[in-house]
């Protein structure tokens, strides 16, 4: 009899016996397999941490005690478990199961989170609100070993041990070199640590030896250097029992009796404890155990053989970023990539075999990132940083404060700007243009195909000061490349189709719908030009005015929030130059709201960012057509 459909709820997981686990976990394993080959999603680490995550849910009283899932990309055994099972094939699709902690969702959710560094921080917060309250509910953090490169996570930590209140913190390991001490001895000691006896008489000892005059303070001090010594022979437990917290581990965090007694023990300690647990990354699915890397964010699979089920014969905008910065690279020994812990992701792993020395991946530290690359600026090199656009929103202040107020050469790659499908709200790149085009210095462009892609890479290698360029997730038009890129004019745009009606001025992504709303029109009598805007920062003045002057129509379309973005810099300069009295204009872009997940073309056309969407809304400025509400999708 298989126990999953059994499983509404933790409570009911409480009813099984220990011996049970392990087959719940098996079957918990082949469904997130079965879900993830057909919908993508985060494979390796969702398979590594099944066991984690049902004996938290088996030893305490969720949701009255709280889990905080740091990024929260693993809480697929989470979701199965909290009364998600019937809508679990959903998962990552429009309207369906989040692919990360949603509060919106599940009372079980306690916090949302899809940047890595947050967890802690927040924990901290559920803690200091529970003793405000005088509840006594335990507060539970669980951070991936990727966070413990986030400066955030440091923070949190200092605040949660000054603190020394009940918290507990567990490190999901599944890749750091401290891994290898696990074993037998490490995790018979650390269930001995945790024990009630051990407890107590440490405790009982600590009491006897304050008390003993004039020695006892020096024996209580040399009692406390020995215990960590025979710790640091089997555990890095030093630094955060430094930062006030008791560490125990590391134990393997693939055996429930390991795991349960553990947890037990520890559920009956006070103040913090770090609890550091080992895991496999893709354990149960050959393939994801064999590129871990890969079946990280894994696309749609065959999942007898792992192999994705689709692929673009066509190159992608980050194919393109790798294969034009290796031939700058080779031109020029002065640029160095930086990434923070996406050098897959973004392209640069490609440079880095190429040019080992001349790559640097900080870890989840998008700050220092930035003031890193300000600092190699400030020694004469052109450092490029390849960054997705959700994640340089953690960088904003180190871009303002220590690139562009002191006109550094700093080179920032944008990937993934715009709709970026499944991963949905919080990774969607839609508000990079806002919080970059106000900061004085920088440059800003985005390309209209990977041909213009490459000459931007170019444009921003040789550019003496703050430059970005933003492109989208996935691949490009397929357009032919020229054999060299060559540096374009800073802030001049391009006329692709002149119209006397309507100038849809177009920008990146959004110029190939542009040129086919264009057409749209065309057929229907209304003549519409469209413009490739390139530039976002510095427009260009000359172009937009001049066609202001003589269409008198205007729509700008952009893949971005419309506040703050590429139509208000155009809006902007009309009213500078007076030109907005007897101007229409229509700015096309993202609503004040947080996008869904879904896919890309779903997406752009629920947002009216397609070829009809742009069409439709040219109509309605013209007149051309009734102004209708937009139809909404079916969820």
């Amino acid at each position: 009899m298989t126990l999953l459909p059994q499983i509404q709820s933790p409570a009911d997981l409480r009813r099984l016996s220990p011996d049970q686990l392990p087959a719940l976990a098996a079957e918990i394993r082949e469904r997130i397999i079965d879900v993830v080959a057909t919908n993508s999603g985060h494979l390796s680490s969702n398979l590594g941490v099944v066991e984690l995550t049902l004996a938290l849910h088996y030893l305490f009283n969720t949701p009255n005690d709280k889990i905080i899932w740091d990024t929260s990309n693993q809480t697929y055994t989470h979701k199965l478990v909290t009364g998600r099972q019937a809508q679990f094939h959903t998962l990552r699709q429009w309207g369906g199961v989040s692919g990360f902690a949603k509060r919106e969702e599940s009372p079980y959710d306690a916090f949302n989170a899809g940047h890595a560094g947050t967890g802690v921080s927040a924990a901290v917060g559920f803690v200091a609100a529970r003793e405000l309250s005088r509840d006594d509910h335990r507060v539970i953090c669980v951070v991936g070993d990727g966070a413990l490169t986030s400066g955030m996570t440091y923070e949190g930590l200092n605040q949660a041990g000054a603190l020394q209140k009940d918290f507990l913190l567990i490190l999901n390991d599944n890749e750091m070199s401290i891994s290898k001490n696990v074993g037998a001895i490490s995790s018979y000691l650390s269930r001995l640590l945790t024990s009630p006896l051990y407890t107590t008489l440490r405790e009982d000892a600590k009491m006897i030896l304050k008390a003993i005059p004039a020695v006892g303070e020096s024996m209580l001090h040399a009692a406390k250097v020995a215990e960590e010594s025979a710790k640091g022979l089997i555990s890095p437990a030093l630094l955060f029992e430094e930062l006030g917290f008791l560490y125990v581990g590391p134990i393997d965090g693939q055996r429930f009796d390991h795991l349960l007694p553990t947890l037990e023990n520890i559920k009956k300690l006070k103040g913090p404890v770090f609890l550091h647990v080992i895991t496999k990354k893709g354990l149960g699915y050959e393939p994801a155990e064999r590129d871990p890397v890969f079946f990280h964010s894994a696309p749609a699979f065959v999942r007898e053989t792992g192999k994705p089920r689709h692929s673009s014969p066509l190159p992608s905008y980050t194919n393109i970023f790798t294969r034009t910065l290796i031939h700058l690279a080779r031109e020029n020994s002065k640029i160095v990539g930086i990434t923070a812990a996406m050098p897959g992701g973004t392209g640069l792993s490609g440079v880095a075999e190429k040019f080992p020395d001349r790559v640097y991946d900080v870890g989840i530290a998008e700050q220092h990132a930035v003031t890193f690359a300000a600092g190699l600026a400030a020694e004469g090199y052109k450092p490029v940083v390849a960054m997705y656009a959700t994640f340089l929103q953690r960088g904003f202040d180190q871009i303002l404060h220590d690139v562009c107020i002191q006109n550094l050469p700093v080179a920032f790659c944008v990937d993934r700007a715009g709709i970026v499908a499944e991963d949905g709200t919080t990774h969607h790149g839609i508000f990079d243009l806002a919080f970059l085009r106000h900061i004085p210095n920088m440059v800003l462009m985005a390309p209209k195909d990977e041909n213009e892609l490459q000459h931007m890479i170019k444009t921003a290698v040789d550019y003496a000061g703050p430059i970005a360029v933003r492109y989208p997730r996935g691949s490009g038009m397929g357009v032919p490349l020229d054999p060299e890129p060559r540096p374009l004019k800073i802030g001049k745009g391009e006329v692709l189709r002149n119209g006397h009606d309507v100038t849809i001025l177009a920008l990146g992504s959004r110029v190939a719908p542009a040129l086919e709303a264009a057409e749209q029109l065309g057929a229907e009598g209304i003549s519409a030009g469209v413009v490739n805007a390139r530039f976002v920062k510095p427009l260009d003045r000359d172009l937009i005015c001049s066609i202001a002057a003589r269409c008198k129509s205007l729509v700008t379309v952009e893949e971005h929030v419309l506040q703050g973005g590429f139509g208000s810099a155009v809006l902007e300069l009309l009213a500078a130059e007076g030109l907005l009295s007897g101007l229409k204009v229509r700015c096309v872009g993202i609503g004040d709201e947080f996008p869904d997940q879904g896919p890309q073309a779903l997406l752009r056309q629920h947002h009216g960012l397609d070829a009809d969407g742009i069409a439709r809304a040219t109509r309605e400025l013209l007149g051309a057509a009734p102004k209708t509400t937009q139809p909404q999708l079916a969820r």
